[in-house]
C-alpha cells in the first residue's frame, strides 16, 4: 500500500518543526529541513508499527487493502482483501 500523508513543516529560528496532519502524535524537530523529513518518515513508521502491534495484542484481525484511504472512505470493499 502506498499511502500519502500531509506534512506541515515550518522553520522556527534555527530549527525546523513538523507534524503529519493525518496521524496524531507524529511530530518532530530537526536542524535542517531534510533531517526533519527523514525524522517524520521514521516517526510515522514507528507509530504505524506500534499501532499494528497494539491491535494484534487486542486480538484484532488486520486487513490489508490496496486502496488509498480516500478511496476506502468513499466506497465499501467488495472483497475481503488480504487477511494477515
Amino acid at each position: 500500500m502506498n499511502n500519502q500523508y500531509t506534512a506541515v513543516i515550518q522553520s522556527d529560528g534555527a530549527w525546523w518543526i513538523g507534524w503529519l496532519e493525518e496521524i496524531p502524535g507524529v511530530n518532530c524537530q530537526a536542524e535542517s529541513r531534510d533531517d526533519l523529513v527523514e525524522n517524520l518518515k521514521s516517526a510515522l513508521a514507528e507509530m504505524l508499527e506500534m499501532n499494528r502491534d497494539e491491535a494484534r495484542k487486542r486480538g484484532a484481525t488486520i486487513l490489508r487493502e490496496s486502496r488509498s484511504p480516500r478511496e476506502a472512505a468513499r466506497t465499501p470493499s467488495s472483497s475481503p482483501g488480504e487477511w494477515v
